[in-house]
């Protein structure tokens, strides 16, 4: 992976105000609909591929990718810099959660109000007691119930691969 640039929240929001960078949120549209960064463009990552291949960006504006702590960006950054190198690229240190740490504002649902259980986090919950579930099932006596235990922490671990 390509060594990724990190930028500190109070200086990518001066290079956002000032219109001399582009910030991208690479989280997932319900995660961006729910609370983000005002003047944030939304690109989940999962379809970042497809978009950078299809952008047209005119300028050599530096891009600033931001995610919810900063991991998602990362990986986003490096994907950035194998399809469109030469352009500075940065990962926005901390994503959202620093900026708002750092007390600058953030659009959307009110900060101190309950989002509700992000998707991703309720399919973990939903996988997880699937997989206890079905190995106590194993440990009745029926060998299917570690088959399909296996088989969804398999399918968990994909998923996370993935993205």
């Amino acid at each position: 992976m390509p060594d990724v640039k990190t930028m500190t929240p109070m200086a990518a929001a001066n290079a956002v105000r000032a219109g001399s960078a582009l910030l991208i949120d690479v989280r997932e549209p319900d995660e961006f609909r729910a609370e983000r960064i005002p003047l944030a463009v939304s690109a989940p990552l999962s379809c970042l591929p497809g978009l950078l291949a299809e952008m047209t960006l005119g300028d050599e504006r530096p891009i600033i990718f931001q995610c919810q702590k900063g991991g998602r960006s990362a990986r986003a950054c490096a994907l950035a810099i194998e399809r469109i190198g030469g352009r500075p690229i940065y990962n926005l240190a901390g994503g959202i959660e620093d900026w708002k740490a750092a007390g600058l504002p953030v659009a959307g649902a009110p900060s101190n109000a309950p989002a509700g259980i992000p998707f991703f986090r309720r399919m973990q919950i939903v996988v997880g007691t699937l997989v206890f579930l079905s190995v106590l099932v194993g440990y009745a006596g029926y060998g299917a119930g570690f088959a399909v235990a296996g088989f969804f922490g398999a399918m968990l671990a994909l998923a996370s691969a993935a993205g």
